[in-house]
């Protein structure tokens, strides 16, 4: 239960980092995207179930701020948070590389799929030019902005595993 607190604060947390903070930190355009860097990184320690669940939380929050249909991007969220729990099974604690390829691949796979849906079908056939222009740069900036935030949630993590090992 307290798990299921400390994922609704972290989420709200991110979402209010991306969306005021980071707002004012972009290059050329880009803002790095935290929700990616946490749908990723609790689906890659604790699996699929729970990174599904951050993703739709993730989703739930843009979508009721930004978004035009309900579920559009909690459905992208989901998706992410879903592939990445698939990496659970080589989860070490002490591995900080393998976090940064999956974020790297989770925001690649985000990209695709926010292209795919908003504009290959409206027939808007530019892939290569929103690939290099929106997708690789956001991916780079995200990565680099991971390397200290998959830290501090890996340490929430512990703390909580911690914590529920103390109360059995």
């Amino acid at each position: 239960m307290k798990r299921f607190f400390v994922y609704i604060l972290l989420v709200l947390s991110c979402f209010l980092l991306q969306t005021t903070l980071f707002q004012w930190m972009e290059l050329a355009d880009i803002v790095p995207n935290i929700l990616i860097i946490l749908a990723v990184s609790i689906g890659y320690m604790r699996g699929q179930k729970e990174g599904m669940f951050i993703g739709v939380m993730c989703g739930l929050c843009v979508d009721l701020m930004y978004g035009n249909v309900i579920g559009y991007y909690a459905l992208l969220y989901m998706s992410v948070g879903f592939v990445s729990g698939y990496a659970n099974f080589f989860y070490e604690p002490g591995d900080f590389a393998m976090p940064l390829v999956l974020i790297g691949v989770g925001d690649l796979m985000y990209g695709i799929l926010f292209y795919v849906l908003s504009f290959l079908l409206r027939a808007r056939l530019h892939f290569f030019y929103y690939l290099r222009r929106i997708i690789v740069p956001e991916i780079i900036y995200t990565v680099i902005l991971s390397i200290i935030l998959y830290k501090v949630i890996h340490s929430i993590n512990e703390m909580l595993l911690k914590f529920e090992h103390k109360e059995d």
